[in-house]
């Protein structure tokens, strides 16, 4: 099963993705993970990552895509994989689509998180007061929003599109809203 997580910064993917990895025993992929690992390690792609974040900047796509294709090629991906963190836009959601097609290992399923921005808010201060996360602060986190909807977002249509998109309702326990996850998974596979 080849999954990609969809959501507001908050909803809790990265939570969710912990447990199917578990689950479906096949690999998390965050990018910013990735991007962190490939740097740490030195490689060719991490060291021109580097530079650019040096410099200030974003990593652009292709650096990512480079580093998501050799992440691909490893074994543990033959039996599937759950992205977490990318596609963010349109133009991301057209890279992936052809490497993975070139790769043979399609899409199967994009599960949206949707969880009311309020409560994305309340949940994000208080993971700022818990971790000190700067990033987390109650303007920071409508700043975040509003490029999530700007961007982000219409990647929720582009899969819709495809027929590849299932929503779920992200409040509730973890447990909760993992079952819910896995009723929508068996629902795509039959």
């Amino acid at each position: 099963m080849r999954l990609v997580l969809l959501g507001a910064p908050g909803s809790g993917k990265g939570t969710q993705a912990a447990k199917l990895k578990e689950h479906l025993q096949v690999p998390h992929i965050s990018t910013g993970e990735l991007l962190r690992a490939e740097v740490a390690a030195g490689s060719p792609l991490g060291r021109q990552a580097k530079e650019v974040m040096d410099r200030g900047e974003l990593v652009s796509d292709q650096i990512l895509l480079a580093m998501l294709e050799e992440r691909f090629s490893r074994d543990d991906t033959r039996q599937g994989f759950i992205l977490d963190g990318y596609p963010r836009n349109i133009a991301q959601a057209n890279a992936l689509d052809a490497l993975l097609q070139r790769l043979g290992q399609p899409v199967d399923l994009a599960i949206q998180l949707d969880v009311d921005p309020e409560l994305l808010i309340q949940r994000l201060a208080g993971r700022a007061q818990a971790e000190g996360r700067s990033d987390d602060s109650p303007d920071a986190v409508r700043n975040r929003l509003r490029v999530y909807n700007e961007a982000t977002a219409p990647v929720v249509d582009y899969y819709r599109g495809q027929h590849k998109l299932a929503c779920v309702f992200g409040v509730g326990s973890v447990d909760e809203v993992f079952a819910r996850i896995l009723a929508a998974v068996e629902e795509h596979i039959e």
